[in-house]
């Protein structure tokens, strides 16, 4: 008897605006990149945040360090390999003084649209997978909790209750447009929640590391349910 290898579930693809360009290549099931990466993506020492195992290639440079930070938790605790690189406006200058200001909104949205964007056409059909999913996760204090749907349905509740005006050069106000974006473009529906924390860095950390095992879960392929979609009308496309 033979077995029908399970399909790759892997996507790259290119997102240019006015305002940024992005490169990015996931893989749901770890593993290499897929074979139609930019070549850009595949220098993994020069991004800002790398890892490198048998299991998985990381490599993210967004130009903004906590961005990149947030991004490398949670493909590393989806059990992603991803690799992504933007180049954004995220220098302007102010009035006739030309004094330089740091803009982080277009870069931050478009790169969680773009994490969302891959990770969509990754997966795929929506069949055979768990769909839901739900998890935990402490930092030292903080603690967080996130439940996915991967339902074809975008939406998104997030409450991290951060109070600090930024985290590094991430305005705190973009940390939830970003899990928000994400949802969006990925036609997830999440809820994530800080429950308990003093520092905003691990509340937000935890954040994103509660919704990267809650995706993992999700995202979990059932085995003897292939092809089958989970939903009782018969269609997550509709």
């Amino acid at each position: 008897m033979t077995t029908s290898a399970l399909p790759i579930r892997a996507a790259a693809l290119v997102r240019n605006t006015n305002e940024t360009s992005i490169q990015i290549a996931l893989s749901i099931d770890g593993g290499e990149l897929p074979q139609d990466t930019d070549p850009r993506l595949l220098e993994v020492a020069s991004a800002h945040a790398s890892q490198s195992s048998k299991s998985q290639v990381i490599a993210i440079n967004t130009g903004i360090g906590f961005l990149d930070h947030m991004l490398h938790a949670l493909a590393k605790h989806a059990g992603w390999s991803m690799a992504l690189n933007c180049k954004g406006d995220l220098h302007s200058s102010f009035l006739s003084l030309a004094l330089p200001l740091f803009d982080d909104h277009h870069t931050a949205e478009d790169c969680c649209l773009a994490v969302g964007t891959a990770f969509a056409k990754a997966l795929g059909a929506l069949t055979g997978v768990a769909r839901f999913g739900y998890a935990y996760a402490p930092l030292d204090e903080a603690l967080s909790r996130a439940v996915v749907d991967l339902s074809n349905r975008p939406y998104a509740i997030v409450d991290l209750g951060l109070k600090r005006e930024m985290l590094g050069q991430l305005s705190c106000e973009m940390i939830p447009h970003c899990l928000q974006s994400f949802a969006q473009a990925a036609r997830i529906t999440l809820h994530v929640d800080c429950l308990r924390g003093d520092n905003d860095h691990h509340r937000a950390e935890s954040a994103f590391k509660a919704l990267a095992v809650a995706i993992r879960m999700a995202t979990t392929r059932v085995a003897g349910k292939e092809g089958e979609v989970p939903s009782t009308k018969g269609t997550l496309s509709a």
